[in-house]
């Protein structure tokens, strides 16, 4: 089936991910960002709703507190999106794409399979991820967002030692402060090989082929190879800061913005 495409977004919408969510729908999927406040600049075709019917604002002081203007701080966006995620896949809302996932095909799954790929030689990607509602991945995500300290009872030794030295130390009393990622890939990655999913895994090509290297998508070059892989789904750009910029002449980015508007 093609499923509808899902996705969370806090704060306005840069030139990258515009191009992004028209690419989407352009693929052929009803695409729906969620958000809190509306967003301004979202391409035609695209739907917004009501992120707090799914997982309320208020979740994310679990993580840290706001700065005094009620804004958030620090890495609340991501890791709060790593859990708004999985709200989404416990609703059985549909398939999660980044809104910086450039798509360039349809995507077909199985409903009843998890749909992911290798970011990196040992760890899941969690930007393009579908799970059935009832998979223990999202069971244990659902039992973790109970909690107030929202301590994974799947972290990895290395983290409850890093954890507990900080708060020996008084640095902080928080566990989501001590890695950026800790409820993302790394913990899909934990979960997947528990629950012997790691067999559904695509390979790396099918969405993080520019993932890691982002001037392979913002700088010129000959990008025929890249797009001619039938291997290729769609990119997952990962712009670290770029994504206000103008497309470069001879880009992929330019290629992308002439091709999606």
């Amino acid at each position: 089936m093609r499923p509808d495409v899902v996705t969370f977004w806090h704060g306005p919408l840069d030139r990258l991910r515009q191009t992004c969510l028209r690419s989407q729908v352009a693929a052929g999927h009803k695409v729906t960002v969620y958000s809190f406040d509306p967003l301004p600049g979202l391409p035609d075709g695209v739907g917004n709703a009501e992120a707090e019917a799914m997982l309320p604002h208020a979740f994310s002081e679990k993580l840290r507190p706001p700065e005094p203007d009620g804004s958030w701080r620090g890495w609340t966006i991501l890791q709060f999106s790593d859990f708004f995620r999985m709200r989404l896949m416990a609703e059985r809302t549909g398939l999660w794409l980044d809104a910086d996932v450039l798509l360039l095909k349809p995507i077909e799954i199985d409903p009843d399979k998890p749909y992911f790929a290798w970011e990196r030689p040992r760890q899941l990607g969690n930007s393009v991820l579908y799970l059935p509602p009832d998979d223990p991945i999202v069971r244990a995500f659902e039992g973790l967002m109970k909690q107030e300290e929202l301590t994974p009872e799947w972290l990895a030794l290395r983290h409850r030692i890093v954890f507990a030295l900080r708060r020996l130390r008084g640095v902080s009393q928080r566990l989501s402060d001590i890695r950026i990622s800790l409820y993302g890939p790394p913990a899909l990655t934990a979960l997947a090989r528990r629950a012997g999913e790691l067999q559904y895994a695509l390979p790396k090509q099918s969405f993080y082929a520019v993932h890691a290297e982002p001037k392979l998508f913002f700088e010129p070059r000959d990008v025929s190879k890249l797009l001619g892989n039938p291997d290729v789904i769609g990119l997952h750009i990962s712009p670290k800061g770029r994504g206000g910029e103008a497309p470069i002449p001879g880009s992929l980015y330019a290629w992308a913005a002439e091709r999606f508007g």
